[in-house]
């Protein structure tokens, strides 16, 4: 089962960007993504009319408040970049999350931030009585709907400067904490009729990655971790999905270089680096049931640049 009931408003959030515009009563000004007011259809010979928001409009807005209503999502490595956009964007949306990272200072403040809504605990995502909290904390919140494994570590590191420390120190971050991650939550979801777990992964586990042999090697099994999950979870209700971002403005960028920087945005087509919003957005598709009939998949957020 997929976060968010279905329903006659989610139909036509899900129908709007593809009604002509004398349908949705938008302006020139107006937002296509509901987030405001429409804007006045200029044709339109009735003031009535023209100062009413579309139906689908109306829809839409309250279908963004009411996404996430009454569900409880965990977010690992939630305390800054991708974590706390996804953290952000859920509560916007009326969800309840438990931020689990190893940052307190940032994790406690970020939750303060969003206030009773989100809470915050020192997570290891490498130990199991830490995911044994931080599940118990999402129940106690009001169960367990949603799962971000979005905790990982980056050392870019060439086949022969890595040392079999610096492999298992990706290995049990990026992969075995993920595996512990979705053991973890399954029963907790299954309480709660179901629910809906992503895995972030890179495109760096779609294509060769050159300089980062272990972190490659990490997101190449991570995704095929996610669909055999997907696989084994898809009779208990849950959903197992990954997201596969590209280079994105965060922490794990900002070391690069001038030189690697204008290396890497040659790769993109869009010609940009991505924002970490633009991650959580796809991180909430999966997470709602807007994509209640996925399992199994492999979304690049990457401007382009693994095509």
């Amino acid at each position: 089962m997929a976060i968010g009931a279905p329903g006659l408003r989610h139909a036509a959030a899900l129908i709007q960007p593809f009604l002509p515009r004398r349908l949705l009563g938008t302006g020139e000004g107006g937002q296509q993504n509901g987030q405001g007011e429409h804007g006045s259809h200029r044709a339109s010979p009735s003031r009535d009319h023209r100062s009413s928001p579309s139906l689908a409009g109306r829809a839409l807005r309250e279908d963004k408040v009411a996404r996430f209503s009454g569900k409880v999502v965990l977010i690992t490595g939630g305390a800054r970049g991708q974590g706390a956009a996804e953290a952000r964007l859920l509560v916007a949306e009326g969800a309840r999350v438990v931020l689990g990272d190893l940052l307190e200072e940032q994790g406690r403040a970020l939750a303060e931030e969003l206030g009773p809504a989100a809470r915050f605990l020192r997570q290891d995502v490498t130990q199991e009585a830490d995911w044994a909290a931080a599940v118990a904390m999402a129940e106690a919140m009001g169960g367990l709907h949603g799962m971000v494994n979005n905790a990982g570590i980056y050392v870019p590191k060439r086949l022969m400067e890595t040392d079999a420390a610096l492999f298992e120190r990706h290995m049990r971050v990026n992969q075995l904490g993920c595996f512990l991650g979705m053991q973890a939550v399954v029963p907790a979801m299954e309480r709660s009729g179901g629910g809906s777990i992503v895995n972030i992964s890179s495109t760096a586990g779609l294509r060769g990655s050159p300089g980062a042999i272990a972190y490659s090697g990490t997101k190449w099994a991570l995704r095929g971790m996610t669909k055999a999950a997907a696989l084994d979870l898809a009779p208990r209700g849950i959903r197992v999905n990954s997201v596969h971002p590209g280079p994105i403005e965060t922490e794990m960028v900002q070391v690069w270089s001038n030189a690697q920087r204008v290396e890497r945005l040659a790769r993109i087509p869009m010609g940009r680096i991505g924002q970490a919003e633009e991650v959580a957005r796809a991180v909430l598709f999966l997470l709602s049931d807007d994509s209640s009939y996925m399992t199994g998949a492999e979304l690049a957020v990457d401007g382009g640049a693994t095509l």
